[in-house]
């Protein structure tokens, strides 16, 4: 009798270990750089896996790194999510994704991305409604032709655009050609600037101020978003507007951020997240999550340098976008709330 209750006590705590496994996850989250934008993703990854747990019960064990702009880091951090045998796999920003999609053909792992422009151009997924392999995320798809809308609705007599941005970065390289097209078909000139680390950045806004444009215009680019704090003076005191693709370029002083919310966007990957570990959905099946690009930020201290009025300006973006709000000049959004 001792020797079957011994064995059922045993079953049952085999049985209790099985249920605390499958109730129990490890996901790595690498983000590309320290940035507004994409740390504001990460936050709100964190704060909406933690309500999840609570929700269903589970544990949601997170590793984090930061590649920072070095491949090779970046290359180790993978490898080191891989052997600490992680669920799935989290990267935010498009050059981390197709680091993780290298790294995942061959086993499968799930991966879902964060913020990233253009999966299909970069050949992260087949196509949004069905990615087709191991990855599926979320994207801040921009809207090129609604900022060059705001533009020309605070300078419609503009004639010479900069633009602004990475070369390197696949996120720029869509807005970038779809910025030439809507230029060239409006008869307004431009010019390319770039720059791959903050000191090129800024060599290029001192040529864009030498140069005498009318306006820049820069897409969801990382490396002008590092590097954003060191330029917005050089370019605001020239009386040159800043026209970018995220809300967090105006939080570091550019005159003007248009985009998605990086706060929401970060916990629609969480719930993608949860659906792919939780519910057993596949990302080959999952869509891709796009948002509604509508929300113009300002930078009022921005429009002080440029002597803009921050509700003139407000007034001339309202019929191109579905809200307009203000920001001051911080490090990170915890700076100015």
């Amino acid at each position: 009798m001792k020797k079957l209750i011994a064995l059922v006590l045993a079953a049952m705590m085999l049985l209790s270990g099985l249920a605390l496994a499958e109730g129990s996850y490890k996901i790595g989250i690498c983000n590309f750089v320290d940035d507004a934008s994409l740390n504001q993703i990460i936050a709100n990854i964190r704060t909406r896996l933690g309500e999840i747990e609570q929700e269903r019960g589970v544990t949601i064990e997170i590793m984090e790194d930061n590649c920072n702009l070095d491949g090779s880091v970046l290359e180790q951090i993978i490898a080191n999510f891989i052997a600490s045998e992680v669920d799935l796999m989290v990267g935010v920003a498009t050059p981390v994704a197709m680091a993780m999609q290298s790294k995942t053909e061959d086993s499968g792992l799930p991966v879902v991305f964060a913020a990233v422009s253009d999966p299909v151009g970069a050949g992260l997924v087949e196509s949004l409604e069905a990615p087709g392999s191991n990855l599926t995320g979320t994207s801040d798809y921009l809207d090129t032709n609604a900022v060059f809308n705001l533009i020309f609705a605070l300078k419609p007599e503009a004639k010479k655009i900069a633009l602004l941005y990475n070369p390197s970065e696949d996120a720029s390289t869509a807005p970038i050609e779809a910025a030439k097209e809507i230029l060239t078909a409006k008869g307004v000139s431009f010019k390319e600037y770039s720059g791959a680390n903050v000191s090129e950045v800024m060599l290029a806004a001192d040529a864009i101020v030498a140069d005498e444009m009318d306006a820049v215009f820069t897409p969801t680019d990382n490396t002008i978003m590092a590097s954003e704090l060191s330029i917005y003076e050089t370019l605001a005191n020239a009386g040159i507007p800043h026209f970018t693709g995220a809300d967090s370029f105006a939080l570091n002083g550019a005159f003007l951020g248009y985009g998605v919310d990086y706060a929401n966007l970060g916990r629609e990957t969480a719930d993608t997240v949860a659906a792919i570990l939780l519910d057993g959905a596949e990302p080959a099946s999952t869509p891709v999550k796009t948002f509604d690009n509508g929300t113009a930020t300002i930078n009022t201290e921005t429009c002080e340098l440029l002597g803009i009025s921050y509700d003139e300006a407000a007034q001339l973006f309202a019929p191109y976008c579905t809200k307009v709000q203000s920001i001051v000049t911080g490090e990170s959004f915890e700076d100015v709330q």
